[in-house]
């Protein structure tokens, strides 16, 4: 890992915000991918403790999302340790990445930062198999859900009880009814942790003004991979979005681009070129995730093996990638 050369640029962008900085990189790496999970809590905890308490903290962040119960937790744990949190924004930090920010004090995004909507899809035993994949089941988007109903009123012009049961029953029958009532749940949830979030970001705005972002980021834009500029966030949805300056923007990108080199970000994780001439077998680690401060370093270890298979027919694969185990690991 390249520590030694983050290290400086750790310290210098501390000193331009005069901040202790904790970095966070869920690597989005093709076939070797990680998400914002419950199990950050622990090793952020233990990188707050060696840091103590400051007056400001700010997180270095790149994600391309996950759990969407973890910020509330994330965010009020960091809050413990200080009383200005800032989140640093070069690229990504999309769904739950963008939740840590309405959490946030203020938000630093780079000329690329980029946040996203906050709509979830939920997985459950309840949702519709997927045919291409037998054990599998298809992710329901709680947005999807609501924009059919909309749908049936708005489009088809369906106004009276009968008709919109109707419509209701039809997709009862397609969704499972306990699986609409979790989308619903989750649509009541996110609504609830975003409200939250926004009145520790937004501690003088109005209500209506909190519902306003709910609303923009759960509904008006229609995509769950539709990207929000720093221009947006700040003109459209009024966040305390904070441009740096070019020195201190040219130290993110540094840094960003110093994770993205060190994760292999930009590479296909190919399991067959780690398997040399006549070897049939190899045990493997990769890196997949990266919490770092001045004090410590934790990485997202995945353990596992491969092993060179018999091809009898093109439909099997070259290798078989057992994955032993995965778990955040203390480097130092």
């Amino acid at each position: 890992m390249g520590r030694s050369q983050r290290l400086q640029l750790i310290s210098r962008i501390e000193e331009k915000l005069n901040s202790s900085l904790i970095c966070y990189i869920t690597g989005d790496r093709e076939n070797l991918s990680t998400r914002i999970a419950p199990d950050i809590i622990r090793v952020f905890y233990n990188h707050l403790e060696a840091i103590g308490r400051r007056e400001k903290i700010s997180l270095f962040l790149y994600t391309r999302g996950g759990d969407l119960l973890t910020p509330w937790r994330l965010v009020n744990l960091i809050r413990e340790y200080c009383n200005h949190f800032s989140v640093l924004i070069p690229l990504r930090s999309y769904s739950a990445g963008t939740m840590i920010c309405l959490g946030a004090d203020e938000i630093i995004m780079g000329k690329m930062g980029e946040l996203s909507p906050i709509d979830p899809s939920v997985a459950n035993a309840f949702n519709p198999r997927d045919p291409q994949h037998k054990i599998a089941r298809i992710p329901v988007s709680v947005e999807d859900v609501t924009a059919y109903l909309n749908l049936a009123r708005q489009i088809a012009g369906l106004k009276s009880e009968e008709h919109l049961a109707a419509v209701f029953r039809r997709l009862s029958r397609t969704v499972h009814p306990l699986s609409l009532g979790n989308v619903h749940r989750n649509y009541l949830l996110i609504r609830s942790l975003a409200k939250k979030l926004l009145e520790l970001h937004s501690g003088d705005s109005s209500p209506e003004h909190i519902e306003q972002v709910i609303k923009y980021l759960t509904e008006d834009l229609y995509a769950h991979n539709y990207m929000i500029s720093r221009y947006e966030a700040k003109k459209d949805l009024k966040l305390k979005v904070t441009e740096p300056s070019w020195e201190l923007e040219n130290l993110l990108w540094a840094l960003y681009e110093n994770y993205e080199s060190d994760l292999k970000l930009t590479e296909p994780f190919n399991p067959a070129l780690l398997l040399k001439n006549q070897e049939q077998q190899i045990d493997f680690e990769a890196t997949g995730g990266i919490i770092e401060s001045r004090e410590n370093i934790d990485a997202f270890i995945f353990e596992g093996r491969i092993t060179r298979q018999l091809r009898q027919s093109p439909e099997v694969p070259p290798v078989n990638v057992e994955i032993i185990r995965q778990k955040w690991k203390t480097i130092k």
